[in-house]
């Protein structure tokens, strides 16, 4: 089973309410695609640019990535 980690850093995201949303659309969409993934340790680390996006532009971002660590 895949596990999370996640590196959402005060630097990248001054604002503390930036980092939660990041951290939670990670979170829901890990949990989404989680079967997918295999037996890997996944680090996510969140860019300031995370913060300029809206949530459905994180989603679908996450979700390329996710697609392809699941075809390896």
């Amino acid at each position: 089973m895949a596990r999370l980690g996640m590196a959402v850093s005060r630097r990248q995201l001054p604002r503390a309410v930036d980092r939660s949303r990041i951290r939670r659309i990670i979170r829901e969409s890990f949990r989404q695609h989680r079967q997918d993934l295999g037996a890997y340790d996944i680090v996510v680390l969140a860019r300031s640019e995370a913060a300029r996006v809206d949530n459905a532009q994180l989603f679908a971002a996450l979700e390329r990535h996710w697609h392809r660590l699941a075809r390896t």
